[in-house]
């Protein structure tokens, strides 16, 4: 098999690719509840021959390969959309409310293409490709949960890959961009604050213990965290995103609750931040008579990439794309005059299997702004240019089967 053969092979599946990702994209679901899109993705991997395997609540795997002794390489496709009304003037867009404003459609698309590329070259496959199609990751518990189902397991996963696409990206479509060793995207917890005042009169504060005044202290409090608690690298954020308490102009109410998320590259950091906030919301709320708690929900760990698997990745994209449509972000970063890799700043629950296995994330350039593409990832309005289906497709294999190849 040679790069130029698989790229001509995805470029013949690009009618097939378009078609599924018109109907994934028209039918966004969110969450665990992804009846209608595991069917469909259990249907069309049936039909290329393979035999999916539930993991977890509505998590997929297929193994493709097997034929011949080696380690296992896992590549990853999220499935689940976001509760957003779609604005976009696409003629597919979706009706029901959802939408698939981050691009996970295109990803399980082009994990179906590359499911059909490496069906059509199994033979060669020196070892086993695992296939993960995964809910929940805009929840950050999809990848958490099939990892409790086994994921890793039977057979033992030795790499892992994901890709994103990105809008609104000022390099030509198609282009990737491989994370370098170390941290690229940071761990997120979300998290509630209740706040138990005494409800009474407005008139008559002092028969009362007043919640909107604690909940008031207690946003003031928790940004002293970084303004003089954290050094000047301890990169992290504190958001505040929702208030509500009281129904009355004249009433103070016995309750009120405050929601939001922190944002940190590194645990020690993650850990004392969560640590401190508990200290801060407990003896800011009983300094006012009051009593509060924080609570953590959902989150995910720091995505850590492997800096062995990044040259790995970006030597086989380079061969299989060409040197100017492949970069390290470090590359990329050198080339505009900042030496750093960069770090996004939107978290992703892959990180749980970077965790565990060495792991690696690609971003793929999916629509200029000069081109019509200009809104971000959540927006309402955002496209994603689907030329890039069948080079995602390509990626996915040709880097799973050259990493086998290479790690016998």
């Amino acid at each position: 098999m040679s790069k130029k053969t698989l790229l001509q092979e995805a470029e013949t599946y690009k009618s097939y690719l378009t078609e599924t990702r018109h109907y994934l994209h028209s039918h966004p679901e969110i969450g665990f509840d992804l009846t209608e899109t595991t069917a469909f993705v259990k249907k069309e991997l049936i039909s290329m021959g393979y035999e999916p395997t539930a993991c977890g609540k509505s998590g997929i795997t297929v193994l493709a390969g097997g034929q011949k002794t080696g380690k296992v390489f896992l590549i990853r496709g999220d499935m689940d959309a976001l509760p957003i009304t779609e604005e976009s003037d696409v003629d597919f867009k979706s009706q029901n409310g959802n939408m698939h404003a981050c691009g996970h459609d295109m990803h399980t698309t082009m994990l179906l293409g590359a499911a059909k590329l490496l069906k059509l070259h199994e033979d060669e496959i020196l070892g086993t490709v695992k296939l993960m199609f995964q809910p929940a990751e805009e929840i950050f518990e999809g990848s958490k949960d099939m990892l409790q189902a086994g994921l890793l397991e039977h057979p033992r996963v030795d790499a892992a890959l994901m890709i994103h696409v990105m809008a609104g990206m000022p390099l030509p479509e198609g282009t990737a961009i491989v994370c370098n060793g170390g941290v690229s995207a940071p761990a997120a917890d979300y998290f509630t604050i209740k706040i138990q005042g005494k409800g009474c009169h407005g008139s008559m504060p002092n028969t009362g213990v007043d919640p909107v005044n604690i909940a008031a202290h207690i946003i003031t409090a928790l940004q002293e965290i970084n303004a003089r608690e954290l050094s000047l690298s301890d990169e992290a954020v504190l958001t505040i995103g929702t208030i509500h308490g009281g129904n009355a102009a004249n009433v103070i109410p016995d309750i009120v609750k405050l929601g939001g998320t922190i944002r940190t590259y590194d645990e020690d950091v993650r850990n004392f931040l969560k640590n401190r906030m508990s200290e801060i919301v407990t003896h800011t709320a009983a300094t006012f008579r009051g009593e509060a708690k924080v609570t953590f929900g959902s989150g995910c760990p720091t995505l850590i990439n492997d800096a062995a698997l990044s040259q790995c990745v970006v030597t086989y994209l380079k061969d299989l794309l060409g040197t100017g449509k492949a970069f390290t972000a470090g590359e990329l970063n050198a080339m505009s005059g900042d030496k750093k890799a960069s770090k996004t700043a939107g978290s992703e629950d892959f990180a749980y299997v970077s965790h565990k296995v060495p792991s690696i994330m690609l971003a793929l350039a999916a629509g200029q702004p000069e081109n019509g593409y200009c809104f971000p990832q959540h927006h309402p309005k955002v496209k994603f240019n689907e030329d890039v289906l069948p080079v995602g497709s390509a990626i996915y294999a040709y880097t799973a089967i050259e990493w086998l190849r290479n790690h016998k």
